[in-house]
């Protein structure tokens, strides 16, 4: 019915002098709209104001706001004032606005040169010296003034005051909610920012390279690279065996460089397959092939301004290792389907635990590449190469699980220790965190013992299984078990066990013929 009443005025009615009904809800209408679709109140308001001085018949109108810190008030837009008019301020009490954003209540004055509380009197007569009426009304938010509506008339006898001050009061209610808006969307993007900082601070603070842990001296050697090339560019590639923590690493590294506040995004290239890999990085264009609907972004330009960190780089297949070539040399790629080249300002961290060389040589990998990636070099030892670390490692990881699965679980015993310290660890750090997890788990006291640790940590004491083997049988067995283990450390090859174990090539295939081991099952 409010609509359909607007579109029913006429352009007469409309462009009235304003001391129509029809014209006040017109009025209303418009500043309505106006407020409801403008997201600035600054600019709302300047446009209110041209809405009363067109169909009101406003000569002069001025929005002041109340500054809450300096009790100051300002005026934020107007129309029809003279420069030094514009930049004119108020005390609360002082003068007619002042007044009214003091108390709250609307103020008219019915004949300007009359009323002796205008600070300039003369100011309020136009250029024919015509007698004014002036209206104030106030912005209210939350039952308090914030700021006051001011317009100032032609002088008529016959002028509808209480009609007129409640068309005004509306329209300064209109610009309260406008200026409650704004201040809720600021409160928000305040929030927001502050629960952004405060998760940046909580991710370089957990990702600090202070809190890895180890005092070894293969750790001390990797903190110092670490501190050498966090503060620059340099594209840095981590190697290391698979659960060593080198996505850690590259975490450390990225939260203390000037990069930090930009994103970290990390890709395992082992995970995703060779058709999949060069969309996953550069992304592709709408239409590059059946099902791609729409523009996707690839890893690099997510990481645009951070660092994008690439583990397991030595599976990506040759077609994306050239364009991956072209990034680090020209800054630029183009995405799957797409001809526009897309600059890029990311630093690259990348991880492996393959024999790069070896790859090179197999022509696996591209030299020119490796030469690209290798500029800084941070190895990451494995765990047995850092046992004195191992009693640290074990012990965070107890605290980390017992807290998380609310369990009082307070130390490790003595004979566990044992058990941990003559384990040869080819899983490394992760391999051991998920044993202290599954002690955790199994664990029925507040100490964990050595029954609690898996079947492959335990000894023939600890689990009641001492041998009856005749002394022949038991070398041969225990043998066996070495080899055995040599060979899933290095995944099946015997070159390499043979020289983890001191001995030849021939006399490990001597004793895997011998014991009929499978060494292939290792591989996988």
């Amino acid at each position: 019915m409010f609509l359909k009443v607007a579109t029913n005025l006429s352009q007469r009615e409309l462009q009235g002098d304003g001391s129509g009904a029809r014209s006040q809800l017109a009025i209303l209408i418009d500043a309505g709209q106006v407020l409801s679709s403008e997201l600035s109140p600054r600019v709302a308001f300047q446009q209110v104001l041209e809405i009363l001085r067109q169909r009101h018949g406003v000569i002069r109108g001025t929005v002041t706001l109340l500054d809450a810190k300096s009790s100051e008030i300002r005026i934020e837009v107007s129309c029809g004032l003279t420069d030094a008019g514009r930049i004119a301020r108020y005390r609360l009490g002082e003068g007619i606005t002042g007044r009214v954003v003091e108390t709250g209540r609307p103020i008219v004055v019915p004949k300007v040169s009359r009323e002796p509380m205008f600070l300039n009197r003369a100011g309020k007569r136009d250029l024919h010296k015509q007698e004014l009426t002036y209206m104030c009304v106030p912005l209210v938010l939350k039952g308090r003034p914030v700021g006051a509506l001011g317009v100032d008339l032609r002088f008529k006898p016959d002028r509808d005051y209480d009609s007129e001050l409640k068309c005004l009061g509306l329209v300064a209610a209109m610009m309260a909610q406008s200026i409650k808006a704004e201040h809720l969307v600021d409160e928000e993007r305040r929030r927001l920012m502050d629960e952004n900082s405060h998760l940046l601070e909580e991710l370089k603070e957990r990702y600090d390279f202070s809190n890895i842990i180890g005092t070894s001296g293969p750790m001390r050697q990797v903190y110092e690279q670490i501190a050498q090339v966090a503060h620059t560019n340099t594209t840095v590639l981590i190697r290391g065996e698979s659960g060593t923590g080198k996505e850690l690493i590259a975490h450390a590294i990225h939260y203390n460089s000037p990069r930090a506040q930009k994103p970290l995004i990390k890709v395992n290239c082992a995970a995703l397959p060779d058709s999949l890999i060069e969309s996953e990085l550069f992304g592709y264009e709408k239409g590059a092939f059946t099902g791609a609907n729409s523009l996707k972004k690839g890893r690099f330009e997510l990481a645009e301004g951070g660092t994008l960190f690439l583990d397991e780089i030595g599976d990506i297949n040759l077609a994306t290792q050239i364009k991956l070539l072209r990034v680090l040399q020209e800054k630029e790629f183009e995405r799957l389907g797409g001809t526009s080249t897309v600059r890029t300002n990311v630093r690259l961290i990348t991880g492996t635990n393959k024999d790069l060389e070896k790859a090179m040589t197999e022509n696996k990998f591209r030299e020119d590449l490796y030469y690209r990636l290798n500029v800084f070099t941070i190895f990451v030892p494995p765990l047995r190469d850092r046992k004195s670390d191992l009693l640290l490692l074990a012990d965070h990881f107890l605290q980390k699980y017992a807290r998380e699965h609310k369990k009082d679980i307070r130390r490790i015993s003595t004979p566990a220790i044992d058990m941990l310290t003559a384990y040869h660890w080819p899983g490394n750090v992760r391999e051991l965190e998920n044993v202290v997890e599954r002690a955790v788990l199994v664990c029925d006291s507040n100490v964990v013992h050595g029954h609690h640790l898996p079947p492959t940590l335990q000894t023939a004491q600890a689990s009641g299984t001492i041998t009856t083997l005749s002394l022949s049988e038991a070398v041969s067995a225990y043998e066996k078990d070495i080899v055995l283990d040599a060979l899933k450390t290095t995944r099946g090859n015997r070159a390499k066990a043979a020289r983890l174990l001191g001995t030849t090539e021939r006399i490990i295939n001597y004793k895997v013929r011998k014991y009929a081991i499978d060494s292939n099952r290792f591989r996988n």
